[in-house]
Formats: structure tokens, C-alpha cells, sequence
């Protein structure tokens, strides 16, 4: 009986040495994720980079307009019998 009561009692303290580990983890990983304004400052850095990348493009489309004139050819330039 007394080896088992020894056996419980080792067996409680290893269990109890084990968990007190698992804090430091946790600290540690808290202090390893960025501030909320690092996040924020982040996004807003890679939604600006986003919107300047596009930016040529949507100029290039928009100063892209279609010239729909057509160009006479010599018989219509030729042909001003009204003037």
C-alpha cells in the first residue's frame, strides 16, 4: 500500500510540474503577436500597395477611349456637292 501511495504522490507532482510549463508558453506567445495598431497599420499598408498597383491600370483604361470616327476615303472627301 504504501509503494501505491508513493506512486500517486509521484505521479500528482510530475502532472502538477507539467502544467506550470504550459504558462510560460502562453506568455511567451503573448508577447509575440502584434499590437492591435501594428494590424491595423499593416492592413492599411497592404490595402493602399492594393490600390496603388491597380491604379495605372484604371488610368490606362480610362485615358483608353475609342476613337469611333471613320476616316473618308478620297472618293467621299471628293464628293462636297453642297458646298
Amino acid at each position: 500500500m504504501k509503494k501505491l501511495a508513493f506512486v500517486l504522490a509521484g505521479a500528482a507532482a510530475l502532472s502538477l510540474a507539467a502544467c506550470n510549463k504550459n504558462q510560460d508558453q502562453v506568455q511567451n506567445a503573448e508577447l509575440n503577436q502584434p499590437a492591435a495598431d501594428e494590424l491595423n497599420q499593416q492592413a492599411s499598408d497592404a490595402a493602399n500597395d492594393a490600390a496603388n498597383a491597380q491604379a495605372p491600370i484604371a488610368n490606362e483604361q480610362v485615358n483608353a477611349v475609342q476613337d469611333n470616327t471613320v476616316n473618308p476615303d478620297d472618293a467621299q472627301e471628293q464628293n462636297v456637292s453642297g458646298m
